[in-house]
């Protein structure tokens, strides 16, 4: 068996051990050790386990992970996630569909404290799903809404996709947050009008709430100064040169223990919660980080990206027809697999192509997020639905999954605007010291 044969047998072992239920990281790691051991020899294979283990641990670049997961941690458990979505309910509520509009404005906000989309689902369902009960919207496009939303928190920075994208690709982890914020933008934008358009057809799908008062619409802004300024220290920082991403990280953490400090809701108890789910998150991911490192060794030693990249780039297609087929991939797979696996997974594989088309490899960064933001709303393994689902139990999944439907096909058509005027991507990055 070649080289070529044998990395080819590895992946369709991988994609068995997978289905079996076996946990992505622990799947990578095996398959990458074996393989390895095979290509070269089994003392090489267990040198090479150790050192990646060890260096992905050990890394100063990926201790941004814990950092921006225990700043939005912080941020949910001081009640700011409330603060947005009252804020947003003041000025959308009185629209049909107003509380809807309101559910993806707070989740955009919150994504950019947060960095991780079921994280801002989760937190969001627990906040916006009893106001919108209360006002008789429809369930399941309540909770689609919800689940929707929640996946805004992958494209608004920090986004822990992005950083991971970075550290595979060795690209600036600032320059992929900058590039996130207009497309992030643009989706919220999408969404709301989406919304607007299923009430116009559909009155009954969202009755209208009561109308607020200037005054109190005023008074509600206070809530959304401090995430503001907790956003604009971090990425004003970045985007200024001031600090790095890493730097970055620990003055949002240090920000948002402030904020928690002067609103009289940090207590021992709340940060040492905080500190258990931002060791318990941070720690899967780097597990996975550390799987996929070693399955790229095994590929890479087999010539599977290399060879893949000739084949692709060879095809009788334009660019952007190589590039659709990849988004297309992307689409399916991101309905099987957990988004942060299909990035490691594939990212080894489908860069050297992208590389070798002429893309920018920030734009295709943007457009990896994008596609698994449709992952986690698509049915029959969109974690976002599920975690929707969990936290309201008398929503059924399939009314879940109908409900996100809508903002599905509005990604879809943000992924063909982001292909076709790549500048809404990249023309921001420029900016960035």
């Amino acid at each position: 068996m070649t080289d070529l044969q044998t990395g080819l047998a590895g992946i369709a072992l991988l994609f068995l051990l997978l289905a079996s239920s076996m946990p992505v990281a622990f799947a990578m790691t095996l398959v990458g050790l074996v393989g390895f051991a095979v290509v070269v020899n089994p003392a090489a294979a267990l040198y090479m386990l150790a050192t990646d283990y060890y260096d992905t641990f050990s890394s100063y670049g990926l201790t941004v992970i814990p950092l921006f997961v225990f700043m939005g941690q912080v941020a949910f458990h001081a009640g700011i996630s409330r603060k947005l979505f009252n804020a947003a309910q003041s000025w959308f509520g009185w629209l049909r569909g107003g509380l809807a509009m309101a559910t993806v404005g707070a989740c955009a906000a919150f994504g950019a404290i947060c960095g991780s989309g079921p994280a801002t689902a989760a937190t969001m369902a627990a906040v916006c799903l009893p106001e919108m009960k209360r006002y008789r919207y429809h369930p399941g496009f309540a909770a689609g809404t919800v689940a929707a939303g929640g996946s805004i928190g992958m494209m608004i920075p920090p986004s822990v996709v992005f950083i991971v994208y970075g550290v595979l690709t060795e690209q600036s982890i600032g320059k992929l947050f900058i590039a996130g914020i207009v497309p992030g933008l643009l989706i919220s934008a999408m969404f709301m009008a989406t919304i607007a358009l299923l009430c116009a057809r559909r009155p009954g799908l969202a009755p209208p709430a009561s109308a607020a008062g200037w005054r109190e619409r005023c008074r509600s802004l206070g809530g959304v100064v401090e995430t503001l300024l907790l956003f604009a220290l971090v990425m004003g920082g970045m985007f200024a040169g001031w600090f790095t991403p890493t730097e970055a990280a620990a003055v949002g953490a240090a920000g948002s223990v402030a904020i928690a400090l002067g609103a009289r809701k940090a207590s021992f108890r709340m940060l040492a919660t905080a500190m258990g789910e931002t060791l318990r998150t941070s720690c899967m991911v780097l597990v996975i980080v550390a799987g996929a490192t070693v399955f790229g060794h095994f590929l890479q030693i087999t010539n599977v990206p290399t060879e893949l990249a000739a084949w692709m780039s060879g095809l009788p297609l334009p660019a952007w027809g190589i590039m659709l087929a990849i988004l297309f991939f992307y689409l399916v797979a991101g309905a099987f697999l957990d988004a942060l696996a299909l990035v490691m997974l594939t990212i080894p594989i489908f860069y050297p192509v992208v590389l070798d088309l002429g893309y920018d490899p920030i734009w295709f960064g943007v457009m990896i997020v994008l596609v698994t933001q449709m992952g986690v709303i698509s049915p029959p393994v969109g974690v976002n639905v599920y975690v929707v689902s969990g936290m309201d139990r008398a929503v059924s999944l399939q009314s879940v999954f109908k409900g996100a439907l809508p903002y599905l096909a509005a990604l879809i058509v943000a992924a063909l605007l982001l292909l076709a005027f790549p500048q809404i991507v990249t023309v921001p990055t420029t900016w960035v010291k």
